[in-house]
């Protein structure tokens, strides 16, 4: 089941769970400045690759990034589409943003 067809509160909790990591944060901040190799990820992380596959793994099994292969390198790239979902979600969970308007009495 791919992550996007989970219920909102679903999803949230596998974005936010790929992101509880230390290092899967960095990574994040990283490829908010573009597409990386693998290899330029490694570098800069001073991480193994085995460890770093781990890693990006993780997030992408949460939608939050994407890769692409180009001959024997992989480049990856935040998914733009989940990070505005991920933006989505924060802002309706804002406090008082509701302000008396819901249907489930939860104002």
């Amino acid at each position: 089941m791919s992550v996007a067809s989970l219920p909102p509160a679903a999803q949230a909790a596998t974005w936010f769970h790929a992101l509880s990591d230390e290092t899967r944060l960095e990574i994040v901040r990283m490829l908010s400045h573009g597409e990386r190799c693998v290899c330029e990820l490694t570098g800069s992380l001073k991480a193994a690759q085995s460890r770093l596959s781990f890693h990006l793994k993780t997030l992408k099994d949460a939608g939050l990034v994407t890769d692409r292969k180009d001959g024997r390198w992989v480049y990856y790239s935040l998914n733009r589409e989940t990070m505005d979902e991920m933006g989505e979600f924060l802002r309706d969970v804002r406090p008082g943003k509701h302000a008396g308007s819901c249907e489930k009495a939860c104002c």
